[in-house]
């Protein structure tokens, strides 16, 4: 599998967003509560009930100009990180979702 890498000179989360499907992937997942913290390159959202009972996602980019992504269960205040893949090329970024969270990000 061949990937198209492309160096992010600065971060964004807007950019994140549309890598994983924009609007569509908001519509198919039920992502909101969206924040980000362009100090530590981390941009986050709770996402709609799914098969994998993940509630929030975090996504990271890393120092090789790739992203890791945790997929943690908030429950009664207890925060829990189910998986964490790391290295993840921006292509990659809906399939490694929709692996972990049993959620499709488009139709």
């Amino acid at each position: 599998m061949s990937h198209t890498h492309e160096t992010h000179s600065s971060f964004s989360a807007e950019t994140i967003l549309q890598q994983l499907g924009g609007n569509k992937f908001i519509a198919m997942t039920g992502a909101k509560n969206f924040w980000s913290d362009s100090n530590y390159n981390k941009m986050g959202f709770q996402i709609g009930r799914n098969s994998k009972s993940i509630s929030h996602v975090a996504i990271t980019l890393n120092s090789k100009d790739l992203y890791n992504i945790e997929f943690v269960r908030i429950r009664k205040n207890q925060v829990k990180i189910v998986s964490k893949v790391v290295d993840i090329y921006a292509d990659q970024l809906q399939d490694v979702f929709t692996e972990n969270t049993g959620l499709d990000t488009h139709l």
